[in-house]
Formats: C-alpha cells, sequence, structure tokens
C-alpha cells in the first residue's frame, strides 16, 4: 500500500472514531420523563439513565404533577420527597433497594434527626451512601431535596 493511500486511511479512521464513540455513547444516554413530570412541565429530565446507572434530578416534596409543596413542614415535605423518589425509581424499573447513592439538601441542618427518622422508614439495610448539606433557598421554598443514583446489574 502507498504510504499516502496509508496516511488517508489512518486519517479517515482518527476522524471518523471519536463520532462513532459518541454516536455509541449517546445510544444509551436515556432522558426520561413520567407523565407527571412532563405535567409539571420543569426544565430538566425527571431522570437519566446511562447504560444501568439511573441518575434522578433532585425531589421535593411537591404533590406529584404539581409544583405545590405539602403541607405539615418538614416530616410531611420529607416523606413526599421519598415517595416522589419511589414513584419516579418504580415508573423506570428500578426501587429502592437498587439506590447506591442520595444526596440530602436541608433548608435547616439542625433538623437533620427529623428528616433522618422520615428516611429510615424508606430505606433499609445496606443503606445507601449518603451526603449531606445545609442550603440556603431550595426550589419553591422547599425545605428538603434529595436526589439519588441507582444502579442495577
Amino acid at each position: 500500500m502507498k504510504p499516502s493511500k496509508l496516511l488517508a486511511g489512518l486519517t479517515f479512521i482518527l476522524f471518523t472514531f471519536p463520532t462513532l464513540a459518541s454516536e455509541k455513547e449517546r445510544s444509551f444516554v436515556e432522558h426520561l420523563n413520567t407523565a407527571q413530570s412532563l405535567k409539571a412541565e420543569l426544565p430538566f429530565s425527571e431522570a437519566v439513565r446511562v447504560g444501568k446507572t439511573l441518575y434522578l434530578s433532585g425531589q421535593i416534596g411537591v404533590k406529584p404533577g404539581t409544583k405545590q409543596l405539602v403541607s405539615g413542614g418538614l416530616e410531611a415535605e420529607s416523606k413526599q420527597t421519598l415517595l416522589n423518589i419511589k414513584q419516579t425509581l418504580e415508573s423506570h424499573g428500578y426501587g429502592l433497594n437498587d439506590v447506591v447513592k442520595c444526596t440530602v439538601m436541608l433548608a435547616d441542618i439542625s433538623q437533620w434527626q427529623t428528616f433522618n427518622q422520615v428516611y429510615l422508614t424508606f430505606f433499609k439495610k445496606p443503606y445507601p451512601a449518603r451526603s449531606a448539606f445545609g442550603a440556603n433557598g431550595l426550589a419553591l421554598g422547599s425545605q428538603v431535596e434529595v436526589e439519588c443514583i441507582a444502579a442495577r446489574e
């Protein structure tokens, strides 16, 4: 093979392969929304599945399909938040037992124990990895927001 043809062939492969890889990569990334989340017309995907890992957007204690927080304070919001997460997971073929990581944001970190009591009614041993921090202002004036990552074999 002439060096110029070899160089042209290698150039084609080098410049084509990244394009093929990114197309292949995009084919296993799915942006997912349930009818409830579409109804609320939010500017983000409810969840994104990459391979067999599901990344949930942060959830707050809103009534499903609305932008209205449940009444009753942190305990009620925490319960609704975790119910929303459970529903989102189940609608995409996952469950709470598939959750590997949770990130918890609280408007008042001193209320951690109240949140934790509700959390323990949803998650059982072995618990997912978890981080928590206090936040200055959550969406819609919420007192709690939780995002999760779930994975399956």
